[in-house]
């Protein structure tokens, strides 16, 4: 039997095709899978929140497996620098919609499957909607508000969300399904203080480390759907990839959970950017802090206004970049290299995007600066804003 009763009705339904049989000729000599097993990979509707590092090796291999429908939710373009880690695109896409370019690699990997695209931020007025009729819901996203966001919708329709993430050189992976394990919340029930947890594009990640886990996300999505072996639901799979060890992390439910406890409180999607304390008010960053645009920094420079450009990235960042006039002082020195700068001054802190610089301003400010001021989008927003010749990275 399957884990999920609308295929187990559908399936015999489905046949398979001359075409198709020779396709999964491996698949259906497996006594685990056979056609009964094929033919709900072909009835299944899996949804692929994210065509970036691990929707590429998830979409291809769920596509090579024969699952019938897929559906892709993502809002960006393909960028030069996605390419070492998102192989599901290529150097002639850049600039493409990202849900655009994937259609185009599935065409080419199998032509059986339906693809469903969603050009579009998930969100809370779309999220119910646009899981509902899908079977399995998997998660490729790469910030706290999504995974949230994901984990609420799929647990208030019943649906299973099959987890992953990465950072550097380390990945995790779990399934959470409302009934039948804990969910996201009861693992992390708070999401972490902005700007303390850096994403992949400030903190980067091993270019090879998604498709490790894209796999398994793979694999868990087909298990669920034809009915095999035990899925990860109540563990935790992590990965160090500089050691190369998995390790397990069983996990409970919450009997707490506001979402899936025994008194659940939460039934209904909230504001994730602003539970993740990332919701900017009319009056400045939810931090309590001012910002800077890049450019009102340009024009302070041209006006030869007398402040302090604090660049807290990593000495290997600053020689690939920076931003004329910047003072290096790298964010985990800086607390003992206060001494440096002149607290009567303003300081503009800026790191690559906006979120080490963040918790470089939180720091300034206790330690008693008043006038601090953080660059929005850093170096990367100076780079595609003011000046080009500044290299992205």
């Amino acid at each position: 039997m399957s884990y999920l009763s609308r295929i187990e009705k559908v399936y015999a339904g489905s046949p398979l095709s001359h075409d198709e049989i020779r396709r999964y000729g491996r698949h259906l000599i497996m006594p685990e899978v056979t056609a009964s097993g094929q033919k709900k990979l072909k009835s299944a509707r899996v949804l692929v929140v994210g065509a970036g590092g691990l929707g590429s090796p998830l979409l291809l291999y769920l596509a090579a497996a024969g699952v019938g429908t897929i559906g892709i939710v993502d809002f960006d373009v393909v960028e030069e620098s996605n390419l070492h880690r998102q192989v599901l695109h290529k150097t002639s896409n850049v600039g493409k919609r990202k849900v655009e370019s994937a259609k185009e690699a599935i065409a080419e990997v199998n032509p059986h499957v339906a693809v469903v695209t969603y050009d579009m931020a998930l969100r809370s007025g779309n999220a119910l909607e646009l899981l509902r009729d899908y079977d399995v819901v998997v998660d490729g996203t790469d910030n706290f508000p999504t995974r949230y966001l994901v984990n609420d919708a799929c647990a208030l329709l019943g649906k299973p969300n099959v987890y992953g993430s990465i950072f550097r050189f380390e990945g995790q992976a779990s399934v959470f399904w409302r009934g039948h394990g804990p969910c996201y919340r009861c693992l992390f029930p708070q999401p972490p203080e902005p700007g303390t947890v850096p994403s992949c594009a400030e903190g980067g990640v091993l270019g090879v480390l998604p498709g490790v886990i894209g796999v398994i996300q793979a694999i868990e999505t087909v298990k669920l759907i034809v009915g095999i072996g035990e899925p990860l639901i109540g563990r935790l799979l992590v990965f160090d990839a500089l050691r190369m060890r998995f390790a397990e992390l069983r996990l409970r439910p919450d009997p707490k959970c506001p979402l899936c406890g025994e008194a659940p409180t939460l039934r209904e999607l909230v504001d994730y950017e602003e539970f993740c304390g990332l919701r900017t008010s009319a009056t400045g960053p939810s931090d309590g802090g001012e910002e800077m645009s890049v450019v009102e920094l340009k024009e302070a420079m041209e006006r030869g206004e007398d402040f302090l450009l604090i660049d807290v990235r990593e000495p290997h960042e600053y020689e690939l970049a920076r931003i004329p006039g910047s003072q290096l002082i790298p964010l985990g020195e800086l607390p003992a290299r206060l001494h440096e700068l002149d607290a009567a001054k303003l300081v503009v802190v800026h790191c690559k995007t906006g979120g080490r610089s963040a918790r470089a301003c939180r720091l300034l400010r206790e330690a008693g600066f008043r006038r601090v001021k953080n660059l929005a989008g850093g170096i990367e927003a100076w780079s595609q804003t003011i000046d080009p010749s500044v290299p992205r990275y």
